[in-house]
């Protein structure tokens, strides 16, 4: 069937905008009777081919059977295969991109009359971006000093280290490590035990609990003991703050640590491009110069944004924002799962709270993508498919799938263009920094 042709066009109102909403448009729109009655024909004739009533053999129930039988399907029908069709042209004839989906109301469709509705939906919003090229921000300069040089090179030093078994009959003192196993309970119910079946454990270090450490010093290999600790309510790990623990340790042995000397064959050992130790100690300075860079970088791009935002005060549709804000909140239960959070304590949150706490960072993404958007329309940046193919290289290799087959499935679901889109608003973003140097 074909409704489009040029004496079937729907008839519609000039669009609107809300004062509470400049995003908002509402149009109304009316399908030529003759259109709604080939249609209404063909969805009858559909279901005349294939219904089943007693007393009928199928494909042969009257017509007027049918009608009074499959009344409200065949309304669903009619609606689901005019509507989107006619309001798509609709917004398309008066140049209109909705970015949520439209809300129907005012339904009339009378046997022998068009069909009115009215479509309620929102668009971006129109603005300028005059002087974005006089956003200013300052870059931090970096540098890296020798002695942050050598800590580096000590925390590598460390990582290479060594733990030996202790053969001497001795107890444990400061500097050994202690390898055990433990168990700590709390007097709560239902707070899960803390536990460990092989663990080092420094005695007097710096990155050690005190309380705990403490009761184990003096102890020697296969010697248990019971103890409780009491940590401070600030205490770095959220599920032991402010609670006391009654552990039981034992001490399955005693090692003592070995750390590299820093010299040429410590350099040799960390791979094939160095021979020497400064030959190291150049290329930690380089690497740790570049991580500050990019942090400033990082850093002056996101004051870059935030400058937008404030100079140009746009509106943003709802369902954008919406829609960052479920991937936000989508991000951080991801994140929350992977440190085991458990079911049952998901459906204790307040999902309501949740999604507020996300609003102003999901605003301020939103406007920051419309805007970078018109800067990009403003300076024809564009994105080629060369860069847009080595970014979904990039996302292959990191989610594990071949390139063709992520491409392939990102075209299905849209998220290609969304990715170019990233892309573009990164460029933009880049243009912006270049010209802040």
């Amino acid at each position: 069937m074909d409704s489009t042709e040029t004496n079937n066009e729907a008839t519609n109102t000039v669009p609107v905008a809300t004062a509470a909403n400049p995003c908002h448009r509402e149009i109304s729109v009316e399908i030529p009777a003759d259109v709604v009655a080939r249609e209404r024909q063909n969805v009858l004739a559909r279901f005349q081919k294939f219904a089943r009533i007693p007393g009928f053999r199928k494909g042969k129930v009257p017509a007027t059977i049918v009608k009074q039988r499959f009344a409200e399907d065949i309304k669903s029908e009619l609606v689901e295969a005019l509507i989107p069709k006619y309001f798509r042209s609709e917004t398309e004839s008066q140049k209109l991109t909705p970015v949520s989906q439209p809300r129907i109301t005012e339904l009339q469709m009378d046997e022998g009359e068009p069909l009115r509705f009215k479509a309620s939906f929102e668009v971006l919003p129109e603005f300028e971006v005059l002087g974005y090229q006089d956003i200013r921000v300052e870059k931090a300069s970096v540098s890296v000093t020798d002695e942050e040089v050598e800590a580096a090179l000590n925390q590598l030093r460390e990582q290479q280290a060594s733990y030996d078994n202790v053969e001497e009959d001795r107890a444990l003192a400061d500097g050994d490590f202690a390898q055990a196993a433990f168990e700590g309970k709390s007097d709560e119910e239902a707070a899960q035990p803390v536990k460990m079946d092989d663990v080092l454990v420094e005695i007097g270090g710096q990155n050690t609990v005190k309380e705990f450490t403490e009761n184990l010093r003096g102890a020697k290999a296969g010697e248990e003991r019971d103890f409780d600790v009491a940590y401070p309510e600030d205490f770095s790990e959220p599920r032991l703050a402010g609670k006391t623990l009654h552990y039981h340790v034992k001490i399955n042995g005693i090692k003592k640590k070995t750390a590299p000397e820093l010299n040429d064959d410590f350099a040799k050992q960390l791979g094939a491009d160095f021979n020497t130790i400064d030959e190291l100690r150049t290329r930690v300075k380089e690497n740790m110069l570049h991580e500050r860079e990019h942090e400033a970088e990082h850093k002056a791009k996101d004051q870059i944004v935030d400058e937008l935002v404030k100079k140009y005060d746009i509106a943003v549709p709802t369902a954008l924002l919406d829609h960052q804000i479920d991937q936000r909140l989508e991000r951080g239960l991801r994140a929350l799962a992977a440190q085991g959070l458990r079911a049952e304590d998901l459906k204790k949150m307040d999902m309501s709270r949740l999604r507020e706490g996300q609003r102003d960072g999901a605003l301020r993404e939103v406007k920051a993508s419309l805007l970078l958007d018109k800067i990009a329309d403003a300076e024809k940046i564009e994105v080629s498919d060369e860069e847009l193919g080595e970014e979904v290289q990039r996302l292959a290799h990191q989610m594990k799938q071949t390139p063709d087959a992520l491409r392939a499935r990102m075209e299905e679901n849209g998220t290609l263009d969304r990715i170019k889109d990233n892309i573009r608003n990164d460029k933009a973003l880049e243009f912006l920094y270049k010209q802040n140097q």
